[in-house]
């Protein structure tokens, strides 16, 4: 069962890394080239920056036109913008930005050069980069600050240049020892999200765990692991943001980490997934008000309407405040599935002179009727055609679920020194769902024939609360910087629930028995599990050589405890009390250039460990937290408007087996993931965006029950993934952009049995356009017309599953159509 993957890989990797850095010496004499042409042949964009300081438009202007803004550091004091709106070149919208302060402007390699007018093209002596972030209002931001303090967008606008990395605080791209792509707002609203999973839907390494509005929760697979919905944290804290499905309205950005990241974001709860995590930054208020109002249809019936204002207030500009609002409901694309949700949102923030204050308040609604369950397949039998997507296959119409998130975060900066800043957080999280639902429907033969389980009506509730405090900063001691970290961190969750179930029936997934309302009484939801985590963390990155040369070392304290409750008598049945140090090195290196960047990172993951149950002779033992161990390289070349990667990794995740002869429950276990990843994202060309890339995946069980199946390729781990998405800014119809993506998903085996099972590979084609204009009832705001289409072919396939009891098709086609309005 083993493959040739090992040796490809390597022949692989060596000719992507050659090919990447060969091009070094020709991206080097590229990046000089000096062309003002460059500013006037661009295609017209949308901007909208109000009279204002210049410091603060020129912030405005790199993030809408993706355009680096370099200049002195006390050029722009004191100067004012009279600002810019409407479809313009980013030419033509840098002069009237510029109108009437006196300066002029040069660009180097996509850079743009201010000077004071005479003073001569080119990058003048002892210029700055004019860092977007590092100014908030009147007051200068240290680079250490987190709050309001997201990397500006990179060209394209789909992607930031960097990103949070939890203890490590706000990284660029090319400063990170990792794999991380940090997806913007923008991003999101082009490709009309509607939850944060499907603003990953560009990412190769990343893939859906189940159907939209199905049972369960948004979770996915990063790097050939799973990762739940609830390993997304909130601006860095666990356990805030919805449970099950999180509205796309409430990001500014989307944040993928690859791999694992206990160091750095300690254990994520309910099981510590190790494939990788998702971090949501919230949405703050621009210095520019905001009110934009946007009415969506979606196939075959959903209506919405989504409202986003923002203002800030005080003589600097010190107080702001941003309100979403959402609201969709209406029938879905598959057969006698409905969604209803809605969404209130309110962000707060304070930006003083040393202080920066922050809340993030929240409730999200979701009413899901006709509930799509799973479907499972009997041992023996063949995998049956896919059934067509959109007809619910063994769904029921009465089978509903009703989930409520109550949800807030405040959070506090306050800088110390210059070089130092203090920080905490702490959030709260009240999560109720209740169900009516079959959650499995199992084939029994190739015809399609069903059994489905139980019908079930159950009652859970969920209580989070999560906290962190540190300091981080940097000092220079010589030559060398060390950028230092040190922060604490809680998490407390309660479980409660109860569940009453119904008899189960037969059923087909191509012909669906609809059965009678099953009449189940509501249970009441009892105290089923208490959880806690605390950890503490210290890290410290040295950088030299100009920081060619970066160096991070640390670790994490991590503690673990749990307990389990009967919920029917109340009564503690099991506990768990053990704790984990988890190390971390991680290496940068730019030995060449400034915009080639070789990485390396050894790096934990953490899961907690088991009690051996009863029917073990050594029942009662306690294990510590499973470590699972990744081992990554790469590296990263940012040609100015187009940055791409490559990168290889290996991670080892450790389980538990029974000791036949011995009856004991040992921890020897293994799965070892190993992989290829290349990424891009940027600008080809003026007015061409792309993102995207593929992953090739060896995920192997190398040490199993009885080595019976040693070598055999892990169920649900395809072995190459390939995501290519693409804009095109027509130049014949000014406003107009089209859109296009391609997703393949290779064979995956859905179980470890002979003859072994599996799913055909799959490929699925997206279109759509986008159309903006000005809009007639408010001078030089606009409006935006986005139509986009998933899966355009119709096709109906398998499209993944999490164990052979829990596969699920691809969505069908399916067409979303909305209009957004500045005001």
């Amino acid at each position: 069962m083993t493959t040739h993957f090992g040796r490809h890989f390597r022949r692989a990797l060596f000719g992507a890394c050659v090919s990447l850095a060969g091009v070094g010496a020709d991206l080097q004499a590229s990046a000089q080239d000096t062309s003002a042409p460059q500013l006037a042949q661009t295609q017209p964009r949308a901007f909208n920056i109000p009279a204002q300081p210049l410091e603060s438009a020129l912030l405005a202007f790199g993030q809408q036109s993706g355009r680096q803004i370099v200049s002195h550091g006390d050029l722009v004091k004191g100067l004012s913008s009279p600002g810019v709106r409407g479809m313009l070149s980013i030419e033509a919208a840098l002069q009237q930005l510029l109108a009437g302060t006196g300066l002029t402007y040069s660009t180097s390699g996509g850079a743009v050069s201010l000077q004071r007018a005479g003073q001569g093209a080119g990058l003048p002596p002892g210029a700055l980069q004019l860092d977007p972030v590092q100014v908030q209002g009147a007051f200068p931001v240290p680079a250490q600050a987190m709050i309001d303090n997201a990397p500006p967008p990179y060209a394209g606008g789909q992607v930031a240049t960097g990103g949070q990395l939890g203890l490590l605080g706000n990284r660029g791209v090319m400063d990170t020892p990792f794999n991380q792509t940090s997806y913007t707002a923008q991003k999101a609203q082009d490709q009309q999200a509607r939850t944060v999973k499907d603003v990953m839907a560009d990412d190769p390494s990343v893939r859906s765990q189940r159907r939209v509005n199905a049972i369960g929760d948004d979770n996915v697979f990063i790097r050939g692991f799973q990762v739940s919905s609830t390993a997304t944290a909130y601006g860095g804290l666990y356990g805030i943001l919805p449970t099950a499905s999180i509205s796309a309205e409430l990001a500014e950005r989307v944040e993928v980490l690859k791999g694992p990241s206990a160091m750095l974001n300690g254990m994520a709860p309910n099981g510590g997934f190790i494939g990788g995590t998702v971090n949501v930054v919230p949405k703050r208020a621009p210095d520019a008000d905001l009110t934009q109002m946007t009415a969506s249809y979606g196939s075959i019936g959903q209506v919405g309407a989504h409202a986003d204002v923002a203002r800030r207030f005080g003589e600097e500009k010190e107080f702001g405040v941003r309100f979403n609002g959402l609201f969709r409901a209406g029938q879905t694309e598959v057969e006698w599935n409905s969604e209803q949700r809605g969404l209130a949102a309110l962000g707060l923030d304070y930006r003083g002179q040393r202080l920066r204050l922050s809340a993030d308040l929240g409730y999200q609604y979701q009413y899901v009727g006709g509930v799509i369950p799973f479907i499972g397949l009997s041992p023996g039998v063949q995998l049956p055609w896919a059934p067509d997507a959109s007809k619910s296959p063994g769904g029921q119409p009465w089978a509903w679920q009703q989930r409520k998130d109550l949800f807030g975060v405040a959070r506090a900066e306050f800088d110390v020194t210059d070089n130092v800043t203090a920080f905490a957080a702490f959030g709260a999280h009240d999560y109720r769902l209740t169900t009516l639902t079959t959650p499995i429907v199992t084939v029994t033969n190739f015809s399609g024939n069903a059994t489905s389980t139980a019908p079930e009506n159950t009652s859970s509730a969920y209580t989070y609360l999560s906290g962190e405090a540190g300091v981080r900063g940097f000092a220079d001691t010589g030559p060398i910087r060390h950028e230092f970290s040190l922060a604490g961190s809680i998490f407390r969750q309660f479980t409660s629930s109860g569940s009453v179930t119904g008899a189960a029936f037969t059923t087909n997934i191509y012909a669906p028995n609809v059965t009678a309302i099953p009449n189940l009484a509501t249970p009441a939801a009892n105290l089923a599990s208490t959880a806690a985590l605390s950890s503490i963390g210290l890290v410290d990155t040295m950088s030299g050589a100009n920081g060619r040369v970066q160096l991070t070392a640390g670790a994490r304290l991590q503690q673990v405890q749990a307990n389990n409750y009967n919920p029917l008598t109340g009564i503690q049945t099991s506990s768990y009390d053990q704790s984990a140090i988890s190390p971390t090195v991680a290496l940068v290196v730019k030995p060449f250039w400034e915009n080639v960047t070789f990485y390396a990172n050894y790096i934990q993951g953490l899961q907690q460990g088991s009690v051996v149950p009863n029917n073990f002779a050594n029942a009662g033992e306690i294990f510590p937290p499973f470590q699972s161990t990744q081992y990554e390289a790469g590296i990263k070349i940012d040609w100015g408007k187009l940055t791409t990667t490559a990168s290889i990794f290996q991670i080892s995740r450790p389980s538990t087996l029974t000791n036949v002869a011995t009856n004991t429950l040992v921890l020897s276990g293994e799965q070892r993931n190993q992989g290829l990843e290349l990424n891009f994202f940027g600008e080809l060309a003026e007015g061409v965006r792309v993102l995207g890339g593929v992953m090739f995946l060896n995920a192997v069980l190398t040490k199993t029950q009885g080595g019976a199946t040693n070598g055999w390729i892990a169920p649900f781990a395809p072995g190459a993934q390939f995501n290519i998405a693409g804009e095109w800014d027509l130049p014949f119809a000014k406003g107009l952009t089209a859109l296009g993506r391609l997703t393949y998903t290779g064979s995956q085996y859905i179980d470890t049995t002979l003859p072994r099972r599996s799913l055909p590979e799959w490929t699925r084609f997206d279109v759509g356009a986008r159309y903006a204009f000005e809009n007639p009832s408010a001078k030089g705001k606009l409006l935006v017309a986005r139509f986009n289409v998933d899966n355009v072919l119709g096709a109906n396939y398998w499209e993944g599953g999490n164990q052979v009891t829990t596969l699920f098709l691809g969505q069908p086609r399916t067409f979303r159509l909305a209009l957004a309005a500045d005001f």
